[in-house]
């Protein structure tokens, strides 16, 4: 029952007593007032947020209430009731569990649906992104995209296309091998593309079997270095998948479509039906043919004619983390398909070359002595080709580490659009990183003459390392990421190049894991290589690291800088600092350093194919020695570059600044593309 005093009121409720002071009644009584009136406020746009449409709710609720996300709004709607609900238990529980019933609708409306949003569009394609909160775990998902008209030729990374219904106006998706565990208050975001005809479509999405709102915002640069997507296991930093904006000054659709030809010009082999490189025919017929295989195919190095197998696979595996990581940039330019085509050149090679898995593989065809003694076309070689190999007995882990991380990387480029070639790929991959592993040891100690020509100055440590990355994150599976924790090496990185692996290795074990200690020392590589520095800069600007190729090291280190800026790290500084180097090699030098590209390009590279004249003329050292610009325009292949004081002549007998290599564009490639698809 009551009891009163002069300083006291009591109130007794289900036998629990609880007193208050009068000064307390009257704070009390008005702080319930504003609440119940901000709880009113709080049903009427709860009411707007269940009948209004879609894209115009969310406007309409972010002017009314000044949040800057759906999902603050949805916060507040459901903290005001379940406030009010707690004041309210001190003297009516009734109306208290009616506010916390209110906080559930909220809450159900909040998680009832998922969306979509257009981050860009261009001439008949547009680039989607989805963002839902997992509010429970699951083991397997789904989730439906609808569209306003139909779209075609939809590409997803982190899901699966299940269907595609009514003319392409409905998708359904599933998760990936790798992706399939969804842990509760994680977010699972993805970016997808498409075509469609006419402008970009508007559109809705939908978690099957579950709730989550999908905030349809851009993620900005300050949320993805915190906010996690789904990947293989953990939190990995979200892709934000274009990265910071940037503005292009040159034409990087005809740059990156020049460079795709240079590979197309470095073919080995019997050439295809389309081939596009007409002062090239069939080649090196015969390779294999010593060890009774046939190991024809792949590319030639640089302006010689040795398959060296080491760079090779570098080169593809670096172009094929381009093609994933920057997949808009390359279909923007029109190029994806021939990418594709371009790395299945070299990764059918390997398949071949892995002749007796377990046992043997095949890292170099060609003599590099024999080779270098001789000037002219690789159609008119007639010197011995001996194959070498590696074997249990004398391994070669850097090679073979190096070869299965281009099997796990060209999987997953493939496995959308051929999925049975992906798993031979895949197969091959697995294999390989076992032999290398198991069968430890340098393979110039089992192939020598490769030594005098690309040694593995860093060892094989940081192949395995790469390997297993690249594997997990193929696969999703554990035993390869406890290999690269048990072998993990924190240190910072020299250089990233065919020889040294462990920045990218760092950075891949980022993406999917999102540990910071994985990040500390990529961001200790890439930093010395901004302006104000430890690097050195040329007058004009390029961030030199070497007199062989100082090129090549620079666009390495610029598309390590892209793809770390898209997985949130400083993404403004590394975008500018990529962007600076490319401009360099494109013209801001002071001319461009790409084989028939912009103003004043190479005329005289050091490659013996494009120096010969047509045939049947022949061709020897005298056009070696000749000073009259090549025959045959090598498009789109990147020269060594210039001395630290920007010094470069264009003479085909200088090898260190004027030379042309296959990985000599592979960085520069996805530099390429992921400078144009920030550009979108």
């Amino acid at each position: 029952m009551p009891v009163e005093d002069s300083n006291f009121t009591s109130t007794e409720t289900n036998g629990t007593i609880i007193t208050m002071p009068p000064a307390m009644q009257y704070v009390a009584v008005t702080i319930l007032v504003i609440l119940m009136i901000l709880g009113g406020i709080g049903n009427l746009l709860t009411v707007l947020v269940i009948t209004l449409n879609r894209s115009f709710r969310k406007q309409m609720v972010y002017v009314l209430i000044g949040t800057q996300s759906f999902s603050d709004l949805i916060l507040i709607l459901l903290i005001i009731p379940i406030k009010v609900h707690t004041i309210l238990m001190l003297d009516n529980p009734d109306r208290s569990f009616m506010m916390l019933r209110l906080a559930t609708l909220v809450s159900l409306v909040a998680f009832a649906s998922a969306g979509m949003s257009i981050m860009n569009s261009w001439p008949g394609g547009f680039q989607g992104w989805i963002s839902v909160p997992v509010t429970k775990s699951h083991n397997g998902w789904t989730f439906t995209v609808t569209f306003s008209k139909p779209v075609r030729d939809l590409q997803i990374w982190e899901a699966e296309v299940v269907s595609n219904e009514d003319g392409g106006k409905k998708y359904t998706m599933k998760n990936t091998q790798h992706n399939a565990q969804l842990n509760s208050g994680s977010t699972l975001e993805m970016n997808f593309i498409a075509n469609c005809d006419g402008d970009a479509p508007s559109g809705d999405a939908w978690m099957n079997g579950q709730g989550g709102e999908a905030t349809t915002a851009r993620p900005t640069a300050a949320t993805s270095a915190t906010r996690g997507t789904v990947g293989p296991t953990g939190n990995p930093p979200t892709r934000n998948p274009n990265g910071p904006k940037v503005t292009l000054k040159y034409d990087h659709n005809e740059v990156i479509r020049k460079s795709i030809l240079f590979y197309e010009a470095q073919r080995s082999g019997k050439l295809p039906a389309n081939n596009r490189i007409p002062y090239r025919g069939d080649s090196a017929m015969g390779d294999g043919s010593d060890v009774g295989r046939d190991l024809t195919g792949g590319w030639y190095d640089a302006g010689d004619m040795v398959k060296f197998g080491f760079p090779m696979a570098y080169t593809t595996t670096a172009l094929a983390w381009g093609i994933l990581e920057f997949e808009a940039g390359y279909k923007a330019a029109g190029e994806y398909d021939n990418a594709l085509d371009s790395i299945k050149w070299p990764l059918d090679y390997f398949i071949k070359c892995h002749s007796k898995p377990g046992e043997e593989f095949y890292g170099q065809l060609g003599n590099g002595d024999i080779d270098h003694a001789w000037w002219g076309r690789p159609e008119d070689m007639n010197m011995p080709r001996p194959a070498y190999k590696v074997t249990r007995q004398k391994p070669g882990s850097d090679l073979t580490a190096e070869t299965a991380s281009a099997f796990a990387a060209g999987y997953l480029v493939f496995k959308d659009t051929n999925p049975t070639y992906a798993a031979t790929l895949l197969t091959h991959a697995r294999q390989l990183f076992d032999f290398a592993n198991n069968y430890r040891g340098k393979y110039v100690d089992g192939i020598p003459e490769a030594k005098d020509f690309y040694d593995s100055h860093s060892g094989y440590l940081d192949e395995l390392l790469w390997g297993a990355a690249w594997l997990y994150r193929a696969t999703g599976e554990n035993q390869y990421l406890k290999f690269a924790e048990d072998n993990y090496d924190a240190g910072t990185a020299h250089e990233f190049s065919w020889d040294s692996k462990l920045v990218g290795a760092q950075l891949i074990l980022y993406q999917t894991t999102g540990d910071a200690r994985y990040s500390a020392p990529v961001t200790s590589f890439v930093d010395p290589w901004l302006r104000g520095g430890s690097k050195l800069y040329t007058p004009k600007g390029l961030a030199w690291h070497s007199q062989w190729g100082a090129n090549r090291y620079s666009a390495n280190t610029a598309f390590i800088a892209l793809v770390a800026a898209q997985a949130g790290l400083k993404p403004e500084a590394y975008s500018d600092f990529a962007l600076s180097q490319v401009n360099y090699m494109l013209g801001d030098g002071g001319r461009s350093y790409v084989v028939g590209f912009g103003n004043n390009p190479p005329l005289r590279p050091h490659h013996a194919s494009s120096s010969c004249p047509w045939r049947p003329a022949p061709c020897s050292w005298n056009d070696y020695n000749n000073p009259a610009p090549n025959p045959h325009t090598l498009y789109g292949a990147l020269v060594g570059g210039p001395g630290q004081y920007d010094d470069y002549e264009d003479r085909r007998n200088d090898y260190v600044k004027n030379e042309v290599a296959t990985d000599y564009n592979a960085g520069f490639q996805g530099a390429l593309a992921g400078l144009k698809q920030m550009s979108l």
